[in-house]
């Protein structure tokens, strides 16, 4: 079969190999994702990477209120209620697939260093862009 012909098989069998795209689909696939990248998991180690920005005397203040004091479940739950409301199942699917995968698991804990070294970047940014904004307003 040529290339074009194999194309179009594969262009029509595609939605077969799609999953439903109901509700029920769609919690199934978010729970899939938050198992693969559990948020308690994740705050806890960006609270630790981003603690180390902070002088000494601050930093266990810090991942107290990271861990401790802050709703992970609430957060949580958000997280499956928006997830499920902006994403199709196929969509949760792959990134739950994408996560759970090896290169995946190794992505997420990096991310914490990630955030935490980008943190103080946003900062400034942010910053920046209020004493820009300021600036024009009082002109």
């Amino acid at each position: 079969m040529n290339r074009i012909r194999w194309i179009a098989l594969l262009a029509f069998l595609a939605p077969a190999f799609a999953i439903e795209d109901s509700e029920e689909q769609r919690i199934a696939q978010a729970n899939r994702y938050i198992a693969a990248t559990p948020p308690k998991e994740l705050f806890a180690d960006l609270a630790d990477k981003m603690a180390s920005n902070l002088p000494e005397e601050s930093r266990q203040a810090f991942r107290d209120f990271m861990t401790k004091h802050f709703d992970v479940e609430s957060l949580t739950n958000s997280m499956r209620n928006v997830m499920t409301n902006h994403f199709t199942a196929d969509e949760l699917k792959a990134l739950a697939d994408f996560y759970g995968s090896p290169v995946g698991k190794s992505v997420m804990k990096k991310f914490g260093a990630y955030m935490a070294e980008m943190g103080p970047v946003i900062e400034s940014e942010l910053a920046k862009a209020e004493a820009l904004a300021t600036r024009d307003l009082a002109q």
